[in-house]
């Protein structure tokens, strides 16, 4: 009897070690990887003003689906999974959350949109999400000493602001100028893009500035300004 239960207890205990060395043995990944997936989160508005810019997404999901197609990226799926957060910051914020605390994903991949990547840059940042190629240009998302997981895709919005601003000199030096702008950082940006390359002649040069809200049914009343 002795016997039987000292072999039974050998056994459990070279079970228990062999289930150990292979649990040490196992590779370890972050949230959302695996040996045979990626999964990452993004959000699109499918729907909505803007619903324009949910080519971009379709593109993009065609492009990780030939990727899969051909064996993915050293034998990982990619899994991406997309919501529709119809160009809404509260949306996006709701939509991101469920891909994080949800879907558990490994990073988010270009969020569509400036208002919607500011609304969640903060609560990405804090999880230590990677926030990667954010679909906007705005300045402040070129800041890695407060947002070090998050990185911006298109050009600096600043920067085309005096691009334009150098075209219009050089091209039209007598030009008046009137200025539409999307009333969040993107906006923002591009306008004092624009005065920076105009310089001391912005004063003179830009007779009007009227903002818009991306909510804005029409921006008819802005133009006939």
């Amino acid at each position: 009897m002795n016997n039987r239960r000292a072999f039974i207890a050998a056994t459990a205990a070279i079970a228990f070690a062999v289930s150990a060395t292979q649990a040490l043995a196992q590779k370890k990944y972050d949230t959302g990887a695996s040996d045979t997936e990626i999964k990452i989160g993004q959000t699109v508005p499918f729907s909505g003003a803007y619903s324009v810019y949910a080519n971009i997404g379709k593109t993009q999901a065609a492009y990780f689906k030939m990727i899969n197609d051909q064996g993915g990226i050293n034998g990982r799926k990619i899994n991406l999974i997309q919501y529709d957060d119809a160009y809404s910051p509260p949306k996006t914020v709701e939509q991101v959350r469920k891909l994080v605390e949800g879907d558990e994903v490994l990073f988010t991949f270009q969020l569509i949109g400036t208002a919607a990547n500011a609304a969640v840059q903060k609560y990405l940042n804090g999880k230590k999400v990677p926030q990667l190629l954010a679909s906007t240009g705005a300045a402040r998302f070129n800041d890695p000493q407060n947002y070090p997981w998050t990185i911006a895709y298109n050009p600096n919005y600043v920067s085309e602001g005096r691009i334009y601003a150098k075209y219009i000199l050089k091209e039209h030096p007598n030009a008046k100028i009137g200025v539409l702008y999307q009333n969040d950082d993107m906006g923002r940006d591009y306008l004092a893009g624009l005065k920076s390359g105009l310089g001391d002649k912005a004063a003179s040069m830009i007779v009007g500035e009227v903002s818009y809200e991306v909510t804005d049914p029409t921006v008819d009343s802005q133009v006939v300004k």
